[in-house]
């Protein structure tokens, strides 16, 4: 590994009908992984011009990602007719305890019994079924708005971050179709693949779906490849629980979502925070849901562009499902995250690399020693493979789980759907904050103890999270060539700077354990 001098760890998206979101459910469902204060707003009557919507009569639609192959064989976080007996997620063990399956693990993990308690009372007033009505059968009902539009120049509540940028306008010759894998052969993604320049990417062959059993051969080497949907393998640079005991960092998936605004309401009547890892392709159709995320004090991170698994893409496609979810997450908040998830929590050294090169340090979730997952299963819900009740026992189990850890943990939940965020604002939050032991519950990134700035390009100070770029000194967000954010320059680049190349030989060598070792103290 070559190191630059003085610098070790230099390396490092209102109106949408709900047919829309039953078609993205086929496309979504099959893939998923088991697995400061800001100044007052303006309201305005600001048009924005709406992205199209996918409809569920779209012609040439690729096969949902992590769909069942040829050979039979389920997608990731799916439970094998082959596994030595582990049951599915949410069901009811002997013992009474939820179980959640490890990913291509056939032995079934120990998880700390719980004592049933029944539902817990419903929350009045927030139009929430009760929770045995909560399925993919339920009624809907009405999307809900943002409570305000921001202008143009408002500061939001981070410090060093530069006011709102214009209000975001759709143009779709500006944007790659939307839930596709973007295509490689753009002028950006050309500019984005030099992000990669002076970092070693394991030559690591795509995996056939993401998932374990569609990909035996790469499975059987989960370790060496530091694949965390076979087994949860991480490395040191893997954010995966929170330092402190009982504390909770609060999180959800694949949003903004038509009920979205019914969980930040939530939140802002019981003073929460909470990390949202955006879809590119959904900040686009909603970004004022976005503004509306960051503005009320939410963290905002990269969860790709069209949620495919990333260990089964090129190269070039993870520069580009990255690449273009931060382009389109800068464009319509003016800031550029440091973080990011892999969708299914798919992961291995090569995608770790790609990320940390274009500065996202990855964030996952938590898992019990026994290999327990701190995943609510609320994903399943909506697919139709668990109900509210067992989802809610699932988490129930999370949290006596999480009393045995010496750490604090982070939990996976989704705002994708109308029953996880049901789930959430009726069940699971309101159950979080009434439990004994009592739970902090705080984002990600303040829970690892990170100043919100540092979570922004702009105005991140912290000269080792994320690595800086070593080759560009910065990163080229708008694919222009020209690199136009540095870490803690406020947005005021205007020109690229060069640093010394290096080298990351291997993720899991000795020298990058010694320097990941180094880089998880700084967390």
């Amino acid at each position: 590994m070559k190191l630059p001098a003085l610098a070790v760890f230099s390396a490092l998206q209102l109106a949408v009908a709900n047919a829309e979101v039953h078609h993205r459910r086929g496309n979504h469902l099959n893939r998923r992984q088991d697995t400061t204060t800001g100044s007052s707003s303006t309201l305005s009557t600001t048009t924005v011009a709406q992205p199209p919507t996918t409809s569920s009569t779209s012609v040439a639609t690729p096969p949902p990602a992590g769909t069942t192959s040829s050979t039979g064989l389920p997608p990731a976080g799916t439970t094998s007719t082959t596994s030595a007996g582990a049951p599915p997620a949410g069901t009811t063990t002997s013992s009474g305890a939820a179980t959640t399956p490890v990913p291509g693990v056939s032995t079934t993990s120990t998880s700390t019994t719980v004592i049933a308690t029944g539902p817990p009372p419903l929350a009045t007033g927030t139009g929430v079924p009760p929770l045995e009505q909560i399925s993919s059968g339920m009624p809907t009902r009405p999307a809900a708005t943002p409570t305000n539009v921001y202008t143009a120049g408002a500061q939001p509540p981070v410090s060093g971050v530069p006011p709102l940028p214009t209000a975001f306008v759709f143009q779709a010759s500006e944007w790659p179709q939307q839930d596709r894998v973007p295509p490689v052969d753009s002028a950006e993604v050309t500019a984005w693949m030099r992000e990669l320049d002076g970092f070693h990417v394991p030559d690591l062959s795509p995996t056939v779906d993401g998932s374990c059993g569609g990909d035996p051969a790469a499975a059987a080497q989960a370790a060496e490849r530091g694949w965390w949907t076979c087994g949860g393998h991480v490395r040191a640079t893997d954010i995966v629980s929170c330092p402190d005991k009982l504390t909770w960092g609060v999180s959800f998936d694949d949003g903004p979502s038509p009920y979205t605004q019914y969980l930040l309401d939530y939140l802002d009547e019981k003073d929460l925070s909470a990390t949202f890892f955006v879809v590119g392709s959904r900040v686009i159709e909603r970004p004022a849901l976005v503004v509306e995320e960051y503005m009320q004090g939410h963290e905002i991170s990269v969860h790709t562009w069209s949620h495919r698994p990333l260990t089964s893409l090129t190269t070039a496609q993870v520069v580009a499902e990255l690449g273009w979810t931060r382009k389109a997450i800068k464009t319509v908040l003016g800031v550029t995250p440091t973080t990011m998830r892999p969708p299914f929590g798919d992961i291995d050294d090569r995608v770790r690399a790609i990320s940390l090169a274009m500065g996202m340090v990855p964030i996952m979730w938590s898992r019990t020693p026994s290999g327990g997952v701190f995943d609510t299963n609320d994903w399943r819900v909506p697919a139709g493979q668990v109900n509210g009740t067992e989802s809610f026992r699932t988490f129930e189990t999370i949290l006596q789980n999480a009393t045995q850890m010496e750490t604090g943990f982070i939990v996976l939940s989704h705002d994708l759907y109308e029953t996880s965020v049901d789930l959430a604002v009726g069940y699971t939050l309101p159950h979080a904050l009434d439990f004994e032991p009592k739970l902090t519950l705080l984002p990600i990134g303040e829970c690892i103890k990170k100043p919100t700035r540092d979570l922004y390009l702009e105005s991140n100070t912290n000269t080792s999270f994320p690595f800086t770029n070593s080759s560009l000194g910065g990163v080229d967000t708008d694919g222009d060539g020209e690199v136009d954010v540095k870490s803690g320059d406020g947005g005021n680049t205007s020109n690229s700077g060069a640093l010394a190349s290096f080298e990351v030989s291997a993720f899991g060598g000795a020298l990058i354990a010694f320097v990941g070792a180094a880089f998880a103290s700084l967390l």
